[in-house]
């Protein structure tokens, strides 16, 4: 124990469970847990919408509320969320002198726009002249500022002012593992006290799933638990609008405000894997093995996506380690993107704080674990690229 121990002392949780750490929670550590489900709105394709969210509870001036895309106020939402978990929130030294690190994704896109070009362009075939027509015509200035990927950042200063030093991460998967490790790294170094750290994902348009579907990754079938869907039609993976923000303080920093930690975050490991070489499993594998789990029967917190590559190769590095009870959380959020790993460290700590571990979220892979836990392995091995896994811990 030392006085730069990284310690989760606040957490802001948005999914389509609910809100807030108690609820999340509450939820999942109930045995039973059911998903909530939209089969209908973007068939034939499902995803876990978001639940209706009262948006100035953490952003009171609609004015800030309405320059924000849905993406920006759920990821602002839940930074609200994190602050407040870690009594920050209205702290203007505080949060004057705290790091922002954000994982983040494009915006989205104006989806009437598009289907206005689309539909012209088969009818004409000076398609330059049209983009350009559109493109002074159409589009304003400020919807292009409201989507820039640094601009989730921005907000978050703007309306919680969180001020420090400021990094947005880009990557998908990676992004979100990249941003907590960066912020970890600061704190233990000494070159930050405390930072904010996390990201949203907003499923729930056009644009956010052709993404995915462009690379055939999408579930086309009835709704799956994530390691029952291999050899299914499509791609395995199932979405969700969510986010995760954690506050990381130093332990010193941590005593010195009388904040009572979640968990304390260990060591995290990245990678990218040539997945085209063969190479892949023995890079997951490694990276396991170089973690050095504990002896004790120890709760893996899975982020595993669904796609069908990628999760086997997770599933069998996982059941090739000894002593791992796994919980494949995506089950019952769906594929979070950029906020996947923040996610998953939430999810950890809330497990170790409260002395429990989550019953199995799919009965039929995952095997229950009993006695509190002592740590929590984390990961996120991305549906695309990027590998990255973790250890939270007791604080």
């Amino acid at each position: 124990m030392t006085a730069r121990d990284v310690l989760i002392t606040g957490i802001g949780l948005v999914s389509s469970l609910g809100e807030g750490a108690d609820a999340h929670w509450r939820v999942l550590s109930a045995p039973g847990a059911a998903p909530v489900l939209d089969a209908e709105g973007y068939a034939p394709y499902t995803v876990h919408p978001l639940p209706e969210i009262d948006w100035t509870a953490q952003i009171p001036r609609r004015g800030d509320q309405r320059q924000m895309g849905t993406w920006q106020r759920l990821g602002t939402y839940a930074a609200g969320l994190a602050l407040d978990d870690a009594g920050a929130r209205g702290d203007e030294a505080l949060c004057g002198a705290m790091d922002m690190v954000v994982a983040a994704g494009g915006g989205e896109r104006d989806v009437a726009v598009d289907e206005a070009i689309l539909a012209e362009s088969l009818a004409r075939q000076d398609h330059g002249v049209l983009l350009n027509d559109k493109l002074t015509t159409e589009l304003r200035p400020t919807l292009f500022l409201a989507q820039l990927s640094n601009l989730l950042a921005g907000n978050i200063s703007i309306v919680h002012k969180v001020t420090g030093s400021s990094r947005t991460f880009m990557g998908e998967e990676g992004a979100g593992v990249s941003a907590v490790e960066t912020a970890a790294a600061r704190i233990r170094t000494r070159q930050a006290d405390r930072a904010l750290v996390g990201a949203a994902f907003q499923t729930e348009h056009p644009d956010m799933l052709l993404g995915y579907e462009l690379g055939g990754y999408l579930h086309r079938e009835a709704w799956r638990p994530v390691w029952q869907r291999a050899g299914r039609a499509g791609g395995g993976v199932v979405t969700g609008s969510g986010a995760a923000f954690l506050v990381l303080e130093a332990r010193e920093e941590a005593e010195r405000r009388g904040r009572t930690a979640y968990a304390a975050m260990g060591p995290v490991l990245s990678g990218r894997a040539r997945r085209d070489e063969g190479s892949f499993p023995d890079a997951v594998s490694g990276m396991l093995r170089s973690l050095a789990l504990p002896a004790a029967p120890t709760m893996a917190l899975s982020g595993a996506s669904g796609a069908h590559a990628a999760t086997a190769v997770e599933r069998d590095a996982l059941r090739g380690a000894d002593r791992l009870a796994i919980r494949g959380f995506a089950t019952l959020t769906g594929h979070l993107k950029e906020a996947q790993f923040p996610f998953a460290v939430a999810l950890a700590a809330l497990a170790i704080r409260h002395g429990a571990a989550y019953p199995p979220f799919d009965a039929g892979f995952e095997a229950p674990l009993d006695g509190a836990p002592q740590c929590a392995l984390v990961t996120a091995i991305g549906y695309h690229r990027f590998e990255g896994i973790g250890l939270v811990t007791r604080a």
